[in-house]
């Protein structure tokens, strides 16, 4: 229909560059279609009317997916564990600089405030070790006796 109309009227609608276009169009959309297909067949479906050799290949491709996925999270782990570390040392390195801070007899406020610290640290400790009953409840009534 196309050749007709530039036949009867002189002109091209149609030329070459457009063909290349529609060549490159119809390339994508196979190759499009292809990726799906592998996608599904990566996921377990449609699988059934695959070769031996076809599901070889992807048994292989999944291993590999596998693999590097596994690499990737020891690399996690191995990174999360470095901060761990770090975070330790830099939390041991502020104890020490809190403890010299409080054993520098120049600042009286200091340690009146850790004498004050430790009180209410020992107060807690001893309240921890107190066995349940003796420890002080919160004042509540019995709902049982307004029945």
């Amino acid at each position: 229909m196309l050749d007709q109309y530039h036949k009867l009227s002189g002109k091209r609608l149609w030329d070459a560059k457009h063909e290349h276009l529609d060549n490159e169009i119809n390339r994508i959309k196979k190759e499009n279609d292809g990726m799906q297909i592998q996608l599904r067949h990566l996921k377990g479906e449609d699988i059934s009317n695959l070769n031996y050799r076809e599901l070889m290949v992807l048994e292989e491709a999944l291993e590999n997916g596998i693999t590097t996925l596994k690499a990737k999270q020891m690399e996690f782990v191995r990174m999360m564990r470095k901060h761990n570390e770090m975070m330790e040392e830099e939390n041991q390195n502020l104890l020490f600089k809190l403890r010299q801070m409080h054993l520098d007899p120049m600042d009286d406020n200091v340690m009146e405030a850790q004498g004050v610290y430790d009180q209410q640290v020992a107060d807690y400790e001893a309240q921890q070790q107190m066995p349940f009953a003796f420890r002080v409840q919160p004042m509540q009534p019995n709902l049982q006796e307004r029945f």
